[in-house]
């Protein structure tokens, strides 16, 4: 069995995981704290990925663990804003089911040594996932528009993107299996 190598995109891949605790105490006491550790942890998505192609330390581990992590740190972020009743239930529950479904999908391929990649509308339903729950997390008068409508839009957008990319990957799994 392979040793796990530390470079620096599994580094910020398991940072992300790292910083979810932290998210979750500062985000009901301090909610601006709070959304800027969730906006941390979210960059390193970003940069995990694009770190791991432009340097050839593409690993296994990281294309499983990656998108756990994201799932990790999304999944957390929605449970606590419906606790907090900034975020109807339904609405995360539809994007948790979705989320686990997708990834399951891409466990089992992977299985099987069959590589799905992520999709552009899923990287679209991830972005306005994110920039929701920042909205949804510094909703109130921080600034001139109100930041909870916009996370709604923005969470109704995710809705949508959710629903067709998890149709997009659903059928990418059954082609290729």
């Amino acid at each position: 069995m392979g040793t796990l190598r530390l470079n620096v995109p599994t580094v910020l891949t398991l940072s992300r995981i790292v910083l979810i605790p932290f998210f979750v105490i500062l985000v009901y006491q301090h909610p601006f704290l709070g959304a800027l550790v969730f906006s941390i942890a979210s960059i390193t998505d970003f940069l995990d990925g694009y770190l791991a192609r432009r340097s050839g330390q593409v690993t296994k581990f990281g294309i499983v663990m990656d998108p756990i992590a994201d799932k990790f740190l999304i999944i957390t972020a929605l449970i606590v804003l419906v606790d907090m009743e900034r975020l109807p239930a339904w609405m995360a529950i539809v994007l948790i089911v979705r989320d686990f479904l997708i990834t399951a999908l891409r466990v089992v391929a992977l299985s099987r040594d069959i590589v799905i990649p992520a999709e552009m509308g899923g990287k679209l339903k991830t972005s306005a996932q994110i920039a929701a729950i920042i909205c949804l997390i510094l909703m109130g008068n921080y600034f001139i528009v109100d930041l909870y409508d916009v996370g709604l839009v923005l969470t109704w957008i995710a809705l949508v993107l959710a629903v067709v990319s998890g149709v997009k990957y659903t059928l990418a799994f059954w082609r290729t299996i």
